[in-house]
């Protein structure tokens, strides 16, 4: 059954929240092998938004994450570059540096990150200043306060002023889905952020636990198929905190293909937040191409 909010344009289904976890289980028993499995995880690199987002970061880990993101693995396996490096905004400028010459995008968290609850003008400052230094995509967080209280328009109206903010920039809209404690709040806050004009709808900021999970990542997918449907405009997914393994990284690439199409696996609309992910797909593309595992030294960590 679907109802219209009185913030949203179109109508939002009620979730059945077993038969999202359900269907979500099913994309854990698809099997992926040989050269299919080798151009998944490829691909799943090519999607890797490499974060890090510390109080200790500093301009020498800022420059050893982006050689890693210019070029993830030795050139013998033909490993893309990941799509972006995702920083705080007082790094931006060093990332720029660092990525001159690059398609890579430059992301930042902005908007009061990981809280979301700083005034409004700060959080449009911080977006601004982000921008200035070099951003080319912003990831913003939703007060999840404000959503909770029922102050829907509120939200709304906050994605708005920070879109405006961009620019030109990317905005990817952050949920926090861990503290949306239902499926169906998840269902509303995609509506709101995509008629809000958002580019990406992001699950988590990596600091609570739940982070992203496949049930909670299937009902945005299903949220963005029904408004490319109504609407004709794609809008891109971004799961993020708690995918560690490359088989985790492989069950999204099926969920997004069969939930979404072939059109969805591409960087420009579908990421993996990525600090500990890239890691282990590195150490399974080198299984598949050298026939052994290599040892744990072997790749950097950023």
């Amino acid at each position: 059954m679907s109802a219209k909010s009185a913030v949203t344009e179109f109508p939002v289904p009620a979730i059945d929240q077993v038969g999202v976890q359900e269907r979500a289980a099913k994309f854990t028993k698809r099997s992926i092998k040989n050269e299919a499995k080798l151009a998944g995880l490829k691909m799943a690199v090519s999607m890797m938004d490499l974060t890090t987002l510390e109080g200790a970061d500093s301009p020498g880990k800022i420059a050893q994450l982006c050689r890693k993101a210019r070029q993830p693995m030795a050139e013998r396996y033909d490993c893309p570059p990941v799509a972006a490096v995702c920083v705080y905004p007082s790094m931006v400028a060093e990332t720029k540096r660092h990525l001159a010459g690059t398609k890579l995008g430059i992301a930042s968290v902005a908007t009061g990150f990981p809280s979301g609850q700083y005034p409004l003008e700060i959080r449009l400052d911080d977006v601004r200043d982000a921008v200035a230094q070099g951003a080319t995509e912003i990831d913003m967080v939703i007060s999840r306060g404000t959503f909770l209280s029922g102050g829907f328009e509120t939200v709304r109206d906050e994605i708005v002023a920070v879109k405006e903010a961009c620019g030109d920039a990317h905005l990817k809209v952050i949920f926090e889905t861990g503290e949306l404690q239902t499926y169906d709040n998840v269902r509303l806050a995609s509506q709101i952020a995509m008629e809000a004009d958002a580019d990406f709808i992001k699950t988590s900021t990596g600091k609570v636990s739940p982070a992203a999970t496949l049930p909670v990542t299937l009902v945005m997918l299903e949220a963005v198929r029904d408004f490319y449907y109504a609407t004709g405009k794609k809008i891109g997914v971004k799961p993020a905190g708690g995918i560690r393994t490359a088989k985790e990284a492989l069950q999204y690439l099926v969920m997004v293909k069969e939930t979404l199409g072939d059109d969805w696996l591409t960087p420009d609309l579908f990421r993996f937040g990525a600090s500990s992910l890239l890691r282990d797909v590195e150490f399974q593309i080198a299984k598949m191409v050298d026939g052994n595992y290599q040892g744990g030294d072997y790749f950097s960590l950023g």
